[in-house]
Protein backbone atom coordinates (compact mmCIF):
# COMPACT_ATOMS: atom_id res chain seq x y z
CA UNK A 1 0.00 0.00 0.00
CA UNK A 2 1.22 3.85 -0.48
CA UNK A 3 0.47 5.32 2.88
CA UNK A 4 -1.97 7.88 3.37
CA UNK A 5 -2.30 8.60 -0.52
CA UNK A 6 -5.64 7.89 -1.99
CA UNK A 7 -6.32 7.30 -5.96
CA UNK A 8 -9.63 7.23 -7.75
CA UNK A 9 -9.04 4.90 -10.53
CA UNK A 10 -11.60 3.96 -13.06
CA UNK A 11 -11.21 0.94 -14.85
CA UNK A 12 -12.79 0.16 -18.24
CA UNK A 13 -13.32 -2.97 -19.53
CA UNK A 14 -14.74 -3.18 -23.19
CA UNK A 15 -15.91 -6.31 -25.21
CA UNK A 16 -17.23 -6.98 -28.39
CA UNK A 17 -20.94 -6.15 -27.23
CA UNK A 18 -20.76 -4.38 -23.89
CA UNK A 19 -18.11 -2.16 -21.54
CA UNK A 20 -17.60 -2.95 -17.99
CA UNK A 21 -16.79 -0.23 -15.91
CA UNK A 22 -15.77 0.37 -11.98
CA UNK A 23 -14.05 3.07 -9.78
CA UNK A 24 -12.31 1.86 -6.99
CA UNK A 25 -10.71 4.41 -4.39
CA UNK A 26 -7.12 3.22 -3.63
CA UNK A 27 -5.56 4.13 -0.60
CA UNK A 28 -4.83 2.25 3.03
CA UNK A 29 -8.10 0.61 1.56
CA UNK A 30 -9.41 -0.62 -1.51
CA UNK A 31 -13.07 0.78 -1.61
CA UNK A 32 -15.39 0.15 -4.40
CA UNK A 33 -17.55 3.15 -5.40
CA UNK A 34 -19.52 2.15 -8.18
CA UNK A 35 -19.63 -0.50 -10.65
CA UNK A 36 -21.68 -1.07 -13.68
CA UNK A 37 -21.72 -1.93 -17.75
CA UNK A 38 -23.12 -0.49 -21.10
CA UNK A 39 -24.96 -3.56 -22.91
CA UNK A 40 -26.31 -4.98 -25.97
CA UNK A 41 -23.82 -2.52 -28.17
CA UNK A 42 -25.00 -2.28 -31.77
CA UNK A 43 -28.04 -4.16 -31.27
CA UNK A 44 -31.40 -3.15 -29.97
CA UNK A 45 -32.66 -2.89 -26.35
CA UNK A 46 -29.08 -1.09 -25.30
CA UNK A 47 -29.04 -0.89 -21.49
CA UNK A 48 -26.88 1.57 -19.12
CA UNK A 49 -26.69 0.07 -15.50
CA UNK A 50 -24.72 1.50 -12.57
CA UNK A 51 -24.40 0.43 -8.81
CA UNK A 52 -22.69 1.86 -5.71
CA UNK A 53 -20.77 -0.21 -3.33
CA UNK A 54 -23.96 -1.44 -1.57
CA UNK A 55 -25.80 -2.22 -4.67
CA UNK A 56 -27.58 0.68 -4.94
CA UNK A 57 -29.02 1.56 -8.27
CA UNK A 58 -27.45 4.74 -9.74
CA UNK A 59 -28.27 4.68 -13.41
CA UNK A 60 -31.01 1.90 -15.01
CA UNK A 61 -32.03 2.60 -18.41
CA UNK A 62 -32.05 2.10 -21.59
CA UNK A 63 -30.60 3.72 -24.24
CA UNK A 64 -29.71 3.50 -28.15
CA UNK A 65 -26.12 2.29 -28.39
CA UNK A 66 -25.40 1.49 -31.83
CA UNK A 67 -21.25 1.31 -31.87
CA UNK A 68 -18.76 1.08 -28.71
CA UNK A 69 -18.06 5.15 -29.25
CA UNK A 70 -21.60 6.12 -28.32
CA UNK A 71 -21.59 3.89 -25.72
CA UNK A 72 -18.27 5.67 -24.24
CA UNK A 73 -20.11 8.75 -25.05
CA UNK A 74 -22.81 7.73 -22.62
CA UNK A 75 -21.41 6.97 -20.30
CA UNK A 76 -18.66 9.58 -19.41
CA UNK A 77 -21.67 12.55 -20.09
CA UNK A 78 -22.73 10.22 -17.10
CA UNK A 79 -19.84 10.68 -15.26
CA UNK A 80 -19.37 14.53 -15.91
CA UNK A 81 -23.10 14.99 -15.02
CA UNK A 82 -21.60 13.11 -11.82
CA UNK A 83 -18.61 15.37 -11.38
CA UNK A 84 -16.60 12.32 -10.80
CA UNK A 85 -13.96 12.71 -13.66
CA UNK A 86 -12.76 15.38 -11.42
CA UNK A 87 -11.80 13.44 -9.23
CA UNK A 88 -9.95 10.32 -11.30
CA UNK A 89 -6.31 9.87 -10.19
CA UNK A 90 -5.79 7.56 -14.02
CA UNK A 91 -8.14 4.85 -15.84
CA UNK A 92 -7.02 1.25 -16.34
CA UNK A 93 -7.99 -0.46 -19.62
CA UNK A 94 -7.39 -4.21 -19.55
CA UNK A 95 -6.47 -5.34 -23.35
CA UNK A 96 -6.73 -8.72 -24.16
CA UNK A 97 -3.61 -8.97 -26.19
CA UNK A 98 0.00 -7.86 -25.57
CA UNK A 99 1.53 -9.71 -28.49
CA UNK A 100 5.33 -10.63 -27.64
CA UNK A 101 6.57 -7.22 -26.56
CA UNK A 102 4.04 -5.97 -23.87
CA UNK A 103 4.97 -8.35 -20.83
CA UNK A 104 3.93 -5.94 -18.00
CA UNK A 105 1.38 -3.15 -17.36
CA UNK A 106 2.49 -0.12 -19.34
CA UNK A 107 1.22 3.87 -19.28
CA UNK A 108 -0.38 4.68 -22.75
CA UNK A 109 1.57 7.07 -24.55
CA UNK A 110 1.42 7.45 -28.70
CA UNK A 111 4.07 4.99 -29.19
CA UNK A 112 2.41 2.53 -27.42
CA UNK A 113 -0.68 2.44 -28.70
CA UNK A 114 0.66 2.25 -32.04
CA UNK A 115 2.20 -0.88 -31.09
CA UNK A 116 -1.25 -1.87 -29.98
CA UNK A 117 -2.95 -1.10 -32.58
CA UNK A 118 -0.49 -3.58 -34.88
CA UNK A 119 -1.31 -6.23 -32.80
CA UNK A 120 -5.19 -6.26 -33.89
CA UNK A 121 -5.05 -9.21 -36.22
CA UNK A 122 -4.28 -11.62 -33.27
CA UNK A 123 -7.70 -9.84 -31.12
CA UNK A 124 -9.74 -8.99 -33.68
CA UNK A 125 -12.58 -9.34 -32.02
CA UNK A 126 -11.48 -7.47 -28.67
CA UNK A 127 -8.84 -4.73 -29.67
CA UNK A 128 -10.54 -2.44 -32.14
CA UNK A 129 -13.17 -2.07 -29.18
CA UNK A 130 -10.58 -1.34 -26.34
CA UNK A 131 -8.47 0.93 -28.43
CA UNK A 132 -11.54 2.80 -29.18
CA UNK A 133 -12.27 3.40 -25.62
CA UNK A 134 -8.35 4.49 -25.23
CA UNK A 135 -8.66 6.99 -27.70
CA UNK A 136 -12.50 8.59 -26.88
CA UNK A 137 -10.85 9.18 -23.29
CA UNK A 138 -7.58 10.73 -24.93
CA UNK A 139 -10.22 13.46 -26.65
CA UNK A 140 -12.32 14.07 -23.37
CA UNK A 141 -9.69 14.34 -21.20
CA UNK A 142 -6.58 14.63 -22.55
CA UNK A 143 -4.00 14.95 -19.59
CA UNK A 144 -5.76 12.14 -17.46
CA UNK A 145 -2.93 9.27 -17.57
CA UNK A 146 -4.34 5.71 -18.69
CA UNK A 147 -2.72 2.68 -18.49
CA UNK A 148 -2.76 -0.47 -20.08
CA UNK A 149 -3.04 -3.59 -18.71
CA UNK A 150 -2.47 -6.83 -20.88
CA UNK A 151 -4.41 -9.56 -20.08
CA UNK A 152 -1.37 -12.15 -21.71
CA UNK A 153 1.10 -10.61 -19.77
CA UNK A 154 0.73 -12.94 -16.70
CA UNK A 155 1.62 -15.95 -18.81
CA UNK A 156 4.72 -14.77 -20.51
CA UNK A 157 6.92 -16.12 -17.88
CA UNK A 158 5.71 -20.20 -19.22
CA UNK A 159 8.60 -21.76 -19.72
CA UNK A 160 9.63 -21.91 -23.59
CA UNK A 161 8.60 -25.39 -24.60
CA UNK A 162 4.57 -24.78 -23.17
CA UNK A 163 4.74 -21.40 -25.44
CA UNK A 164 6.15 -22.99 -28.76
CA UNK A 165 4.11 -24.28 -31.54
CA UNK A 166 5.61 -27.20 -33.47
CA UNK A 167 6.39 -24.89 -36.56
CA UNK A 168 9.57 -23.40 -38.31
CA UNK A 169 11.49 -20.81 -35.97
CA UNK A 170 10.86 -17.91 -38.96
CA UNK A 171 7.30 -18.55 -37.15
CA UNK A 172 7.57 -19.18 -33.84
CA UNK A 173 10.34 -16.37 -33.73
CA UNK A 174 7.67 -14.28 -34.43
CA UNK A 175 4.26 -13.71 -33.60
CA UNK A 176 3.61 -17.21 -33.51
CA UNK A 177 3.90 -18.18 -30.12
CA UNK A 178 1.15 -19.42 -27.01
CA UNK A 179 -0.10 -16.65 -25.75
CA UNK A 180 -2.42 -17.88 -22.92
CA UNK A 181 -5.16 -15.48 -21.33
CA UNK A 182 -7.21 -14.81 -18.34
CA UNK A 183 -4.37 -13.53 -16.75
CA UNK A 184 -6.00 -10.99 -14.59
CA UNK A 185 -8.01 -13.12 -13.28
CA UNK A 186 -5.48 -15.52 -12.26
CA UNK A 187 -3.08 -13.04 -11.01
CA UNK A 188 -6.23 -11.62 -8.87
CA UNK A 189 -6.70 -15.28 -7.32
CA UNK A 190 -3.26 -15.77 -6.82
CA UNK A 191 -3.26 -12.67 -4.78
CA UNK A 192 -6.30 -13.92 -2.86
CA UNK A 193 -5.80 -17.34 -2.42
CA UNK A 194 -2.49 -16.10 -0.49
CA UNK A 195 -4.86 -14.08 1.41
CA UNK A 196 -7.74 -16.79 2.63
CA UNK A 197 -5.48 -19.72 2.92
CA UNK A 198 -1.71 -18.43 3.81
CA UNK A 199 1.66 -18.49 2.30
CA UNK A 200 2.19 -22.12 1.77
CA UNK A 201 -0.82 -22.59 -0.57
CA UNK A 202 0.06 -19.88 -3.28
CA UNK A 203 3.55 -21.41 -4.25
CA UNK A 204 1.77 -24.96 -4.51
CA UNK A 205 0.82 -27.03 -7.56
CA UNK A 206 -2.16 -25.41 -8.83
CA UNK A 207 -4.72 -25.51 -11.43
CA UNK A 208 -6.96 -22.35 -11.75
CA UNK A 209 -10.19 -23.05 -14.38
CA UNK A 210 -11.83 -19.42 -15.33
CA UNK A 211 -15.18 -20.84 -16.41
CA UNK A 212 -17.73 -18.63 -17.93
CA UNK A 213 -18.77 -17.45 -21.52
CA UNK A 214 -14.47 -18.19 -22.45
CA UNK A 215 -13.11 -20.37 -20.35
CA UNK A 216 -9.37 -21.75 -19.77
CA UNK A 217 -7.31 -23.19 -17.03
CA UNK A 218 -3.84 -22.43 -15.99
CA UNK A 219 -1.53 -25.02 -14.04
CA UNK A 220 0.62 -22.23 -12.12
CA UNK A 221 3.34 -22.95 -9.53
CA UNK A 222 5.66 -21.09 -7.12
CA UNK A 223 2.99 -17.88 -8.30
CA UNK A 224 3.89 -18.12 -12.23
CA UNK A 225 2.14 -19.45 -14.96
CA UNK A 226 3.37 -22.68 -16.15
CA UNK A 227 0.85 -23.73 -19.05
CA UNK A 228 -2.52 -22.91 -19.86
CA UNK A 229 -5.29 -23.87 -21.86
CA UNK A 230 -5.81 -20.79 -24.64
CA UNK A 231 -2.61 -20.24 -26.92
CA UNK A 232 -2.18 -17.62 -29.53
CA UNK A 233 -5.92 -16.55 -29.72
CA UNK A 234 -8.92 -16.71 -26.97
CA UNK A 235 -9.93 -19.23 -29.30
CA UNK A 236 -7.92 -22.61 -28.55
CA UNK A 237 -8.26 -24.39 -25.43
CA UNK A 238 -11.62 -25.77 -23.40
CA UNK A 239 -15.20 -25.92 -25.16
CA UNK A 240 -16.89 -22.28 -24.55
CA UNK A 241 -19.92 -20.79 -24.87
CA UNK A 242 -19.64 -19.76 -28.38
CA UNK A 243 -15.99 -20.83 -29.44
CA UNK A 244 -14.82 -24.05 -30.47
CA UNK A 245 -12.21 -24.77 -28.36
CA UNK A 246 -9.18 -26.68 -29.89
CA UNK A 247 -9.36 -28.40 -33.41
CA UNK A 248 -7.95 -30.57 -35.68
CA UNK A 249 -6.34 -27.98 -37.78
CA UNK A 250 -7.76 -30.46 -40.44
CA UNK A 251 -11.15 -29.28 -39.82
CA UNK A 252 -10.00 -26.05 -41.20
CA UNK A 253 -8.84 -26.94 -44.04
CA UNK A 254 -11.43 -29.36 -45.35
CA UNK A 255 -13.82 -26.19 -44.12
CA UNK A 256 -12.03 -23.56 -46.40
CA UNK A 257 -11.50 -26.90 -49.49
CA UNK A 258 -14.10 -28.48 -49.24
CA UNK A 259 -17.07 -26.65 -48.05
CA UNK A 260 -15.97 -23.39 -49.57
CA UNK A 261 -16.26 -21.20 -47.12
CA UNK A 262 -14.33 -17.73 -46.93
CA UNK A 263 -11.75 -16.80 -43.99
CA UNK A 264 -14.34 -14.92 -42.44
CA UNK A 265 -16.69 -17.27 -42.22
CA UNK A 266 -14.61 -20.42 -40.83
CA UNK A 267 -14.21 -17.00 -37.99
CA UNK A 268 -17.35 -16.50 -37.66
CA UNK A 269 -18.47 -20.40 -37.26
CA UNK A 270 -15.19 -20.99 -34.48
CA UNK A 271 -15.83 -18.03 -32.63
CA UNK A 272 -19.47 -17.09 -32.67
CA UNK A 273 -21.70 -20.49 -33.79
CA UNK A 274 -19.29 -23.03 -32.02
CA UNK A 275 -19.09 -24.27 -28.49
CA UNK A 276 -21.90 -24.80 -26.07
CA UNK A 277 -24.09 -23.50 -29.23
CA UNK A 278 -23.20 -25.14 -32.00
CA UNK A 279 -23.07 -28.53 -30.29
CA UNK A 280 -26.24 -28.10 -28.51
CA UNK A 281 -27.49 -25.91 -31.24
CA UNK A 282 -30.30 -24.23 -29.12
CA UNK A 283 -28.59 -22.09 -26.48
CA UNK A 284 -25.12 -21.14 -25.31
CA UNK A 285 -26.10 -20.35 -21.94
CA UNK A 286 -24.75 -23.11 -19.67
CA UNK A 287 -28.17 -22.97 -17.25
CA UNK A 288 -30.62 -22.96 -20.26
CA UNK A 289 -28.29 -26.65 -21.19
CA UNK A 290 -28.10 -27.85 -17.91
CA UNK A 291 -32.32 -26.92 -17.33
CA UNK A 292 -32.97 -28.55 -20.92
CA UNK A 293 -30.65 -31.39 -20.43
CA UNK A 294 -32.67 -33.85 -19.44
CA UNK A 295 -35.38 -33.43 -23.05
CA UNK A 296 -33.06 -32.20 -24.89
CA UNK A 297 -30.11 -34.50 -26.48
CA UNK A 298 -28.31 -31.83 -27.96
CA UNK A 299 -28.17 -29.88 -24.82
CA UNK A 300 -26.93 -33.03 -23.24
CA UNK A 301 -24.29 -33.36 -25.56
CA UNK A 302 -22.98 -30.11 -25.18
CA UNK A 303 -22.83 -30.25 -20.88
CA UNK A 304 -21.20 -33.42 -21.33
CA UNK A 305 -18.58 -32.53 -23.97
CA UNK A 306 -17.89 -29.13 -21.76
CA UNK A 307 -17.42 -31.33 -18.59
CA UNK A 308 -15.59 -34.02 -20.16
CA UNK A 309 -13.08 -31.80 -21.89
CA UNK A 310 -12.42 -30.06 -18.98
CA UNK A 311 -11.61 -32.79 -17.32
CA UNK A 312 -9.23 -33.89 -19.59
CA UNK A 313 -7.30 -30.93 -19.63
CA UNK A 314 -7.08 -31.05 -15.70
CA UNK A 315 -5.13 -34.18 -16.02
CA UNK A 316 -2.90 -32.61 -18.77
CA UNK A 317 -1.85 -29.85 -16.72
CA UNK A 318 -1.29 -31.79 -13.27
CA UNK A 319 1.22 -33.94 -15.75
CA UNK A 320 2.54 -30.32 -16.43
CA UNK A 321 3.10 -29.96 -12.66
CA UNK A 322 4.03 -33.24 -11.93
CA UNK A 323 0.83 -33.51 -9.45
CA UNK A 324 -1.94 -31.36 -7.99
CA UNK A 325 -2.13 -29.39 -4.60
CA UNK A 326 -4.88 -27.19 -5.28
CA UNK A 327 -7.59 -26.63 -7.70
CA UNK A 328 -9.48 -23.29 -8.05
CA UNK A 329 -13.13 -23.00 -10.11
CA UNK A 330 -13.88 -19.25 -10.86
CA UNK A 331 -16.10 -17.46 -13.32
CA UNK A 332 -19.48 -17.37 -14.07
CA UNK A 333 -19.97 -21.17 -14.25
CA UNK A 334 -16.97 -21.89 -11.75
CA UNK A 335 -18.63 -19.83 -9.47
CA UNK A 336 -22.36 -21.17 -9.77
CA UNK A 337 -22.86 -24.09 -11.44
CA UNK A 338 -22.17 -27.01 -8.74
CA UNK A 339 -23.26 -29.86 -11.32
CA UNK A 340 -20.60 -28.67 -13.65
CA UNK A 341 -18.21 -28.72 -10.92
CA UNK A 342 -19.03 -32.02 -9.85
CA UNK A 343 -18.87 -33.96 -13.42
CA UNK A 344 -15.48 -32.19 -14.02
CA UNK A 345 -13.75 -33.53 -10.72
CA UNK A 346 -15.72 -37.11 -11.64
CA UNK A 347 -13.02 -39.26 -12.17
CA UNK A 348 -10.12 -37.18 -10.71
CA UNK A 349 -9.66 -39.30 -7.41
CA UNK A 350 -6.60 -40.73 -8.74
CA UNK A 351 -5.02 -37.13 -8.59
CA UNK A 352 -6.56 -37.12 -4.88
CA UNK A 353 -9.77 -34.75 -5.45
CA UNK A 354 -12.25 -35.99 -3.00
CA UNK A 355 -15.15 -33.60 -3.52
CA UNK A 356 -17.52 -32.97 -0.66
CA UNK A 357 -21.17 -33.00 -2.02
CA UNK A 358 -23.22 -31.10 0.26
CA UNK A 359 -20.98 -28.04 0.32
CA UNK A 360 -20.53 -28.20 -3.41
CA UNK A 361 -23.76 -27.76 -3.49
CA UNK A 362 -23.89 -25.03 -1.13
CA UNK A 363 -21.21 -23.11 -3.31
CA UNK A 364 -18.50 -23.11 -0.19
CA UNK A 365 -15.37 -21.92 -0.47
CA UNK A 366 -14.20 -25.14 0.29
CA UNK A 367 -15.48 -27.94 -1.37
CA UNK A 368 -13.15 -30.84 -0.66
CA UNK A 369 -13.54 -33.42 2.29
CA UNK A 370 -10.79 -32.11 4.86
CA UNK A 371 -9.01 -36.09 3.73
CA UNK A 372 -8.41 -34.89 0.03
CA UNK A 373 -5.31 -34.94 -1.16
CA UNK A 374 -6.36 -32.02 -3.06
CA UNK A 375 -8.00 -28.63 -1.73
CA UNK A 376 -11.07 -27.52 -4.46
CA UNK A 377 -11.87 -24.15 -3.85
CA UNK A 378 -14.87 -21.67 -5.54
CA UNK A 379 -13.36 -18.12 -5.60
CA UNK A 380 -14.73 -15.05 -6.75
CA UNK A 381 -12.45 -13.47 -9.39
CA UNK A 382 -12.42 -9.79 -9.82
CA UNK A 383 -10.49 -8.38 -12.38
CA UNK A 384 -11.53 -4.84 -12.48
CA UNK A 385 -9.87 -4.54 -8.97
CA UNK A 386 -6.66 -6.41 -10.50
CA UNK A 387 -6.56 -3.63 -12.87
CA UNK A 388 -7.55 -0.77 -10.49
CA UNK A 389 -4.30 -2.14 -8.64
CA UNK A 390 -1.80 -2.30 -11.23
CA UNK A 391 -2.64 1.20 -12.09
CA UNK A 392 -2.31 2.43 -8.94
CA UNK A 393 1.13 1.14 -8.82
CA UNK A 394 2.28 2.34 -12.25
CA UNK A 395 1.00 5.86 -11.16
CA UNK A 396 2.69 5.77 -7.61
CA UNK A 397 5.85 4.92 -9.69
CA UNK A 398 5.74 7.98 -11.81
Amino acid sequence: MTGAVTHQILTINSGSSSIKFALYQMGAAEELRFAGKLDRIGVEGGHFLAQDQAGKSLVARRVKLPDHEAALQTFFHWLQEEQVHTELAGVGHRLVHGGPSHVKTQKINPRTLADIKKLVPLAPDHLPHEIRAIEVVSGLFPDLPQVACFDTAFHRQMPAVAQRYPLPEKYTGGVVIRYGFHGLSYEFLLQELAREAGGAAAPGRIIMAHLGNGASMAALHDGKSLDTTMGMTPTGGLVMSTRSGDLDPGVILYLLREEGMTVEEVNTLLSKEAGLLGTSGISSDMQDLLDREASDAGAAAAVELFCYTARKFVGALSAALGGLDTLVFTGGIGENAPVIRARICHKLGFLGVDLDEAGNAANGPIISRPASRVTVRVMQTNEELMIARHTRDLLVKG
